[in-house]
């Protein structure tokens, strides 16, 4: 790999973590920056560039473990959150029960959506329609939401922002905007939403992750692999800083900003792509 290659990987590791967890879809910006800039597949080939892609999102998954590494280890056992009993917090039932519905859905649709939903037109209209929805979670949310902390969420409120979740399996959706707009609709303030959205999406984007790396490693080479490792690193390092700003905002500037960002995106790349 030579330095305009690697420096390609470093691009995208940024995208990928500056992306992930704020509501504008860190799979859609991949795409554009990718498809309309920096085109990997040119010289990784189109499995090996899909494959990088998951890879780094594993390096943002990393910077969440980080930052709730107390949440995550006290869902299984390995710490205890003072003051609390097991039967009256946040569990590692409800992340099941949040993250069950898009992984049956994923499942099921995997192929179509990563060969037929991956384009940017199709980003294009799941940027208008994620926007959409969190104007209408902002807007329609109650202004003095019930449930203000993890340990408030009932199973059939994660439940219920898991059915939301669907939508993000749709590139260019957000993971995040669809979640965190689940979660308001439904009782929950910003923040809490944004902490169930990070602490759901560590299982789930393993999980795919890893599955997706085990049935392309055929396509992976030893050659490409500081090409992973930079992109990696850059994910998690630029995901930390991205995390920590957004836990920060989120319960500051709502869903909007981010919704009129992702509408004014999507005009933009609709006037390259259709014009």
């Amino acid at each position: 790999m030579d330095f305009v290659e690697l420096l390609k990987a470093l691009i995208l590791g940024f995208v990928e973590g500056m992306t992930e967890f704020a509501p504008v879809s860190s799979t859609g910006h991949l795409i554009i920056v990718d498809d309309m800039w920096l085109q990997i597949t040119n010289f990784l080939g189109d499995r090996s560039a899909f494959t990088f892609k998951i890879v780094i999102q594993l390096g943002s998954i990393l910077a969440v473990v980080i930052v709730f590494w107390k949440r995550l280890f006290s869902l299984v056992g390995l710490y205890k959150i003072d003051g609390q009993k097991m039967n009256d917090r946040f569990n590692l039932a409800h992340v099941i029960v949040g993250m069950l519905p898009a992984v049956i859905v994923g499942f099921i649709f995997k192929d179509f959506i990563d060969l037929e939903l991956s384009g940017i037109k199709t980003v294009i209209y799941a940027l208008v329609v994620g926007a959409i929805l969190m104007i209408a979670a902002d807007k329609f949310g109650p202004k003095n939401p019930p449930v203000k902390t993890l340990d408030q969420i009932t199973y059939k409120q994660a439940f219920t922002v898991g059915l939301v979740q669907c939508l993000s399996l749709w590139p260019g959706f957000s993971r995040s905007g669809a979640t965190i707009s689940g979660g308001v609709l439904f009782g929950m303030n910003h923040k809490t939403a944004a902490d169930f959205t990070f602490i759901m999406a560590v299982p789930i984007m393993i999980g795919a992750s890893l599955v997706s790396v085990l049935k392309n490693w055929e396509h992976l080479s030893m050659d490409d692999l500081s090409f992973y490792i930079v992109g990696f690193v850059s994910a998690f390092v630029f995901a930390l800083i991205s995390i920590r700003f957004f836990l920060k905002l989120i319960s500051k500037v709502k869903l909007v900003p981010f919704a009129i960002y992702r509408l004014v995106l999507a005009a933009i790349l609709a006037i390259i792509v259709f014009t």
